[in-house]
């Protein structure tokens, strides 16, 4: 008997069709079932530029990414352009529809309408599979289908509301590094709780690197086993017909940095970032001891150790977010040990909670950003809560704002006013400290904002669109004041002297033994390199 058609469409089976099987196609479909590689390289045909509709013959690396999806519950995909990663999954995915009843998938992108287009084409596929393999459909339309054993395919651009309410066996996130931040946070922090409560179900996210935000602290989490997910890492060279001659060629048509990031998977930062791209690459992070309602601890408090507060304030919107870092000053190299962020705290909250933590962390000294409403959150600290340890700035006419002298008059303040000059400052000072190893970063929001932290115009850092730098903000006011008089006097440290210092000695040695020789035909002037240091000529003597 002849099965009717879904909707006239003579390639799909109309469901509840009464269908003949004969032995051996039994025997495919549960061949089939039972080996997800054997079914694609076996019924499924994709399209191809070259060809047309051609049977989808997988490269080796793919055969290990579906073996993998069928084989555990949770999965992340490091791969280069143009190596068929997302037929890959859209095969699997159809693998696991027809082959399980009663299942909800999730295609998600970046873009709603990338994810209908994987859809697309995990339809297309559908439809050139032979009747004894197909579900009979119950829908089928551009955004989603169903099939009459139950299963269930959406595609919808990756949100917090997307799959909500939804229960669902696999969620697949396509090209999750072009996700925003703010984005991907709230999925996983709204998604995830339901996913992870289910027995079998499955999340296999894939993309290609692209800066360092949640994709990138995934994938590094995966790598050093801090979280469930198993990391599948493809190289270009995999990819057949790839080769050096083909590299020189796509180099040649793109650029160096394009093929390092689309083809080579690294995660660089943006352009122009403050902080050199090659120290960002080997910047990792570490999850915190403790994680609660926006404060990271990293280590908890020492009562031998002085410690610093740099406070960011916000207004209060969804796009700003209060912040502070604790740094650990007692010695050089400095270190962040806890940090806070939240974009909900209200100014009226914020200074209870840096009161407290500032308390735990043996009183720390407080330097609180009052360009704004700033002000009104160091005046709490100071009257309401009468903190003792919050640090004064005063305006000093040429010498600009001077930290820690007191009241002194009118242009006292209780905090920083973050001008052009202390932001031109704090970011040569960050920039020298964390380039030379004396700030230790392992929190992963930092590093996330100073990958995208760059200079806009001549000389001025900022986060570049849709990317936050209220972290990195805190770091700068640090910075700005590890060169002021009153944090030397406070901690005994002086990081512009030891930078000086060690730069003099590297200079020494890689001179060694030649110096400055006067040799009558040098002047006698002395030099002064850009640190400040005087270097006086070596006098030469006979029998060297």
């Amino acid at each position: 008997m002849e099965n009717k058609t879904y909707l006239g469409n003579p390639n799909l089976k109309a469901a509840n069709q009464k269908t003949r099987f004969t032995k051996k196609q039994v025997e495919e479909f549960i061949r089939c079932q039972d080996n997800p590689v054997y079914f694609i390289e076996n019924y499924l045909q994709i399209v191809t530029l070259d060809h047309g509709l051609q049977p989808f013959k997988m490269f080796n690396f793919q055969k290990e990414m579906v073996d993998t999806f069928h084989n555990n519950r949770f999965s992340i995909c490091k791969l280069p352009r143009q190596s068929g990663k997302s037929t890959t999954i859209i095969a699997y995915l159809l693998h696991y529809a027809i082959f399980n009843s009663n299942v909800n998938i999730a295609i998600l992108a970046n873009k709603a309408a990338i994810a209908r287009d994987l859809l697309g084409r995990l339809q297309l596929a559908y439809e050139n599979l032979p009747k004894f393999i197909q579900q009979g459909v119950i829908n089928w339309n551009k955004g989603s289908l169903e099939l009459e054993n139950g299963s269930r395919i959406l595609a919808a651009a990756t949100s917090s509301s997307a799959v909500r309410g939804g229960s669902y066996n696999i969620i697949f996130l396509d090209e999750f590094a072009y996700v925003p931040n703010n984005i991907a946070e709230q999925f996983f922090s709204s998604v995830y709780p339901t996913i992870s409560s289910g027995k079998s179900s499955k999340v296999m996210i894939v993309s290609t690197p692209h800066g360092m935000n949640m994709f990138y602290k995934l994938w590094n989490d995966a790598q050093h086993k801090r979280n469930s997910y198993i990391p599948i890492d493809v190289h270009w060279s995999e990819v057949p017909g790839r080769d050096e001659k083909w590299k020189e060629e796509t180099i040649k048509n793109t650029s160096e940095a394009q093929f390092r990031t689309e083809f080579d998977c690294e995660f660089l930062g943006s352009v122009d970032t403050l902080i050199n791209s090659s120290k960002l690459r080997v910047m990792s992070h570490i999850n915190p001891e403790t994680s609660n309602a926006g404060l990271d601890m990293y280590e908890k408090p020492s009562k031998d150790k002085r410690y610093v507060i740099t406070v960011d304030v916000a207004r209060g919107t969804v796009n700003d977010n209060s912040a502070f870092v604790v740094v650990d000053a007692t010695h050089i190299p400095y270190k962040i040990v806890a940090k806070y962020k939240n974009n909900e705290i209200k100014p009226l909250i914020f200074p209870q909670i840096i009161h407290k933590i500032a308390t735990a962390y043996n009183n720390a000294e407080i330097l609180v950003e009052v360009n704004d409403i700033g002000g009104q959150v160091a005046d709490t600290l100071q009257y309401d809560l009468e903190y003792d340890n919050l640090i004064m700035v005063n305006q000093r006419g040429r010498s600009g704002q001077v930290a820690g002298t007191g009241f002194s008059g009118k242009s006292s303040q209780l905090g920083l006013r973050t001008t052009k000059a202390v932001k031109k400052i704090g970011c040569s000072n960050l920039k020298a400290m964390i380039e030379h190893d004396k700030l230790i970063i392992q929190d992963f929001d930092i590093i996330a904002e100073l990958s995208t932290y760059i200079l806009k115009g001549k000389d001025k850092y900022e986060a570049e669109e849709g990317s936050h730098d209220d972290l990195v903000a805190c770091l700068v006011m640090f910075a700005w004041l590890s060169n002021q008089t009153y944090f030397k006097e406070l901690t005994d440290q002086d990081i512009r002297s030891r930078l000086v210092d060690e730069q003099q000695n590297m200079l020494e040695q890689d001179m060694a033994p030649f110096g400055f020789i006067e040799d009558g035909l040098q002047s006698e002037e002395s030099y002064k390199d850009p640190y400040g240091t005087t270097w006086t000529p070596i006098s030469y003597k006979k029998g060297w």
